[in-house]
């Protein structure tokens, strides 16, 4: 008996021995994929590619980027190669064939190949990620709700939030420094909560009120969340086989109980509101937007069925434009002030412009926010600095050769395009690192590859909330710059670091700023 157990223990030994050495074999043969098809990537870790900082959260995503960009640039390629885990992703860095990645040769690279599960995950099944023709329908049916006219209806309901950030600001004025991205992420979830769905969230009097607590829910940090973020990212259809869930289920019954009871009170009491929920529900009850704001009335006329939205893609597309202006829009704010900070003459030029175009039309308008020249380079210096998105993913849907040269990328093959490593590069932003608003004058601009600046992205992908982010963005710094001074406090560490545990540009220790009354 004892001889039978030594010798399956033996073949147990045998079998698991076979399979690590096929394992390891395999996975040092992925490594070879990019010298395989003779373009230039960086050497390898075992199984962890080129990604081990950002396994271990020791790199950013943001720097991880720029030095596999400036590796490419630095051998004088166009284009080159690098792993994630095992997983070869395609990095251009010429601007041109950037172009026909994004737009140009779009038909080949439509989709992100970013997971969702529209079953056990219904908030991941949104527009950013979405793919193919779901993508092509909801984004054709969306677009409507972000034009200029329908980003003037929710300005008033925008500046209303900004009169309780002057409250919050003015108990500390001259007495405490603020952390930044704190009070700037509460002045967005306000806005939102009240543009999206038309609730008070009250989180700039109330730093702990629920809708803030849950979204934090969904930028936990740690090593389980971040192996979750990786899997989903490197193995999408691993992740699906799985049902992994990149949004948590507690968050994610919150919101679609949020939804779900605002379109329910909107449609019994016919209630209407000035905000993107507005919008929302005529494509779900009409499929289109119409002028008329009678729209809560049930259509059922059989031709437009197949056109409304369900309340599944309802509630999914309010929680990525809740996520996308809550984060991008505060952490821009946050960035600007610190720069402002840092800057002393731009802060003063900035704010005599803000105090010159008020004075002339009397109040915040929207057409006032659109007179702001100096405020649209400041803003867009800023995002040239500091992009909320490192990089923008693509797939490969369908064999492609790259123009200008004999490379052809196969079908699946995952693309990278380098948004931090363009806009540190000083071939196109000389000195890189000095904070210079006049890189966006008109003649400056013509002068740049117009693919060398892509705070969000471009094509037909380009983020379709661009114009509500930089409205909130304005009206805030607006509102802050008018009234109060800022300079730099000693709690900030800097030089500024990447925060190797986030995704998005955002700083270890946070940005925390002085501040007087003007």
């Amino acid at each position: 008996m004892a001889i039978l157990t030594y010798s399956w223990l033996l073949d147990i030994f045998g079998i698991l021995t076979a399979l690590i050495a096929v394992f390891i074999a395999w996975a040092q043969w992925s490594h070879t994929y990019w010298s395989r098809r003779n373009l230039i990537a960086p050497k390898t870790t075992f199984f962890l590619g080129n990604s081990k900082g950002i396994v271990t959260q020791k790199q950013s995503f943001g720097d991880f980027t720029v030095e596999m960009y400036e590796y490419i640039r630095k051998h004088n390629k166009p284009h080159g190669g690098f792993y994630l885990t095992l997983m070869p992703n395609y990095m251009p860095v010429d601007p041109e064939i950037i172009k026909h990645i994004m737009l140009n040769d779009f038909d080949h690279f439509v989709d992100r190949g970013i997971y969702y599960n529209e079953e056990v995950d219904p908030l991941s099944a949104h527009l950013f990620s979405l793919d193919g023709a779901k993508w092509r329908n909801l984004r054709i049916k969306l677009t409507p709700t972000f034009t200029s006219g329908k980003m003037k209806m929710m300005f008033d309901t925008l500046v209303k939030c900004s009169d309780q950030l002057l409250v919050e600001m003015n108990q500390t004025a001259g007495k405490a420094p603020v952390d930044a991205k704190n009070i700037l992420a509460r002045f967005t979830t306000d806005i939102i909560g009240s543009c999206a769905f038309g609730i008070e969230c009250n989180s700039l009097k109330n730093p702990n009120d629920e809708f803030t607590q849950y979204l934090k829910l969904f930028f936990v940090e740690g090593f389980w969340q971040n192996l979750n973020g990786i899997i989903t990212f490197v193995a999408p259809e691993l992740a699906k086989k799985l049902n992994m869930k990149v949004v948590n289920p507690v968050l994610s019954n919150f919101f679609m109980k949020v939804v779900e009871d605002t379109v329910n009170m909107r449609e019994r009491n016919n209630i209407y509101r000035k905000d993107f929920m507005h919008l929302l529900l005529q494509l779900k009850n009409r499929g289109e937007l119409v002028d008329d704001d009678s729209i809560l009335q049930n259509n059922t006329d059989a031709e437009n069925k197949e056109v409304t939205l369900t309340l599944n893609e309802l509630a999914a597309q309010a929680f990525v434009f809740f996520l996308a202006g809550y984060e991008t829009s505060s952490t821009t704010m946050t960035f600007c002030l610190y720069e402002l900070a840092s800057n002393p003459e731009i802060q003063d030029k900035l704010r005599a412009e803000i105090n010159e175009v008020l004075q002339k039309h009397g109040k915040l308008t929207y057409d006032a926010i659109m007179e702001m020249r100096y405020m649209d380079k400041v803003v867009n210096e800023t995002l040239r600095k500091y992009p909320p998105l490192p990089g923008l993913n693509r797939v490969c849907n369908k064999e492609y050769k790259v123009p200008g040269t004999d490379f052809v990328i196969e079908k699946g093959t995952k693309i990278w395009i380098p948004v931090l490593g363009l806009h540190r590069d000083p071939e196109y932003f000389p000195n890189p690192e000095k904070f210079d608003p006049e890189r966006f004058t008109e003649e400056n601009k013509r002068q740049r590859h117009p693919y060398t600046y892509l705070p969000f992205g471009e094509g037909p992908r380009i983020c379709i909330g661009l114009r509500f982010g930089m409205m909130q963005t304005k009206v805030g710094l607006s509102v802050l710059l008018k009234n109060y001074k800022f300079s730099i406090n000693s709690k900030t560490k800097l030089p500024l670091q990447l925060d190797p545990k986030s995704f998005i540009m955002s700083t270890e220790g946070g940005i925390w700023l002085d501040y007087t009354r003007v």
